[in-house]
């Protein structure tokens, strides 16, 4: 009899070791998520990493960093070749009067030429401007070569998000710290400044 109570115990001490192990990635879940920054800290200025490569040329997405919207637009290799088409009708076409990391490094004012970061809000009272990439006539500029028009004021910005003369806008939009690794761009977040 003392033979079959040591196997039963060794079933008994197995299944309930089998038991507590399979628990165990349930009560560990909420650790390691603990480990994230909280919603209140993302909302404060946590960086907010994604992956841009599914992007198409053209496009444009938006996210949010520390409450406020940020733009990134995949450039074509024409888009950005027509970029000089409009500077003579631009107020800063070389963001001289704004403080610009990335200033110099590529025409598309970002640490990488394909793709431009840039904040989401005018410069004139913080309207949300909206994205016409068309190289077509529209009704505020009949020569439009594409970018970005607030309808709040009529302040326009081209593709990379400088700003034109004679609108109420007084700068180019700003472009936060951000890096690229791969494919992965990390906006709020720049390794190299």
């Amino acid at each position: 009899m003392q033979k079959k109570d040591k196997t039963r115990r060794k079933v008994l001490i197995g299944l309930t070791s089998a038991v507590g192990l399979s628990g165990l990635p349930f009560a560990a879940t909420p650790f390691i998520a603990a480990w994230n920054p909280s919603a209140k800290a993302k909302a404060a200025g946590a960086a907010v990493k994604l992956d841009v490569s599914k992007m198409q040329y053209g496009q444009q997405i938006q996210v949010a960093w520390r409450k406020q919207p940020v733009f990134i637009v995949r450039h074509t290799e024409k888009s950005l070749a027509g970029l000089s088409n409009v500077t003579s009708k631009l107020l800063d076409p070389n963001s001289d009067q704004i403080s610009e990391p990335y200033k110099g490094l590529h025409s598309s004012r970002s640490k990488n030429p394909e793709y431009s970061v840039m904040s989401g809000v005018c410069t004139h009272l913080g309207c949300a401007p909206k994205y016409f990439p068309e190289l077509e006539p529209k009704p505020w500029d009949a020569t439009w070569s594409g970018g970005f028009f607030c309808p709040c004021h009529g302040s326009m910005f081209d593709i990379v998000g400088r700003v034109y003369k004679g609108v109420p806008a007084a700068s180019n939009l700003l472009v936060p710290p951000h890096m690229f690794e791969g494919s992965i761009l990390t906006i709020g977040e720049d390794k190299e400044i």
